[in-house]
């Protein structure tokens, strides 16, 4: 018995090693936004969420001089299925430049966007695109009874939060670059992938994303009409 519940230990250990970073990293997308959406006084308002078209998490989203235009992160997107009913597998992306500071601190901050109409997920199909030029983005409102019915929420195309230090918060991300990668797509799904052939093939996703699908069709299974 104890042998068996040894051999089972390290089968488990070997697994977890064998994860690649890529895997780790989504899973930490998973890990942020059930964190986020948990506290729910204090989350992404259920008007926003039910409205969206996709979501995008970047867990560790850095910043500091060392870094070519200010900041870097990778994440992953998800979009709902062209049924509107539930949520497609998730790809990967880059988020690197900006000028404009974290508004509430901290050299890394977990990043959530919002993309909230069709030509906002469009974008997200294409090599890359600029936050704040090509796409318009605003800080998103946090919390059960922030209001949405605002001229900036109801034009952008995406709606920024950032939570540092325990804080979470809108923020701005206007001047950063958003770009698919590639070589993050492959570690996910063993071959090179565009962020096109994911969304709109939806092929199996990586077990790694199995808690950020969860949570997204637990707090927003259907698009609201």
């Amino acid at each position: 018995m104890k042998k068996t519940v040894a051999l089972l230990g390290l089968v488990l250990t070997s697994s977890l090693f064998a994860q690649s970073d890529e895997e780790k990293r989504l899973k930490a997308a998973g890990d942020v936004l059930h964190e986020i959406m948990e506290v729910r006084e204090k989350a992404i308002p259920q008007e926003l969420l039910d409205k969206s078209e996709c979501a995008i998490v970047v867990p560790g989203l850095k910043k500091g001089a060392f870094i070519v235009g200010g900041k870097y992160g990778k994440g992953f997107f998800t979009c709902r299925k062209t049924s509107g009913d539930g949520w497609g597998s998730p790809a990967s992306v880059i988020v690197e430049g900006g000028s404009v500071g974290f508004q509430i601190g901290g050299s890394e901050s977990d990043v959530i966007l919002l993309v909230m109409n069709k030509k906002g997920a469009n974008r997200l199909l294409n090599n890359q695109f600029k936050l704040g030029g090509e796409a318009s983005v605003a800080a998103g409102p946090v919390g059960r009874t922030s209001s949405a019915q605002t001229d900036v929420l109801l034009t952008a195309e995406m709606l920024s939060y950032s939570r540092s230090r325990g804080v979470f918060a809108g923020i701005s991300l206007e001047g950063s670059t958003l770009r698919q990668d590639l070589d993050g797509n492959k570690a996910l799904y063993g071959k090179t992938m565009t962020n096109k052939e994911i969304i709109e093939g939806n092929p199996k996703p990586p077990s790694a994303g199995t808690l950020l699908l969860a949570d997204l069709n637990k707090f927003s299974p259907r698009k609201a009409q």
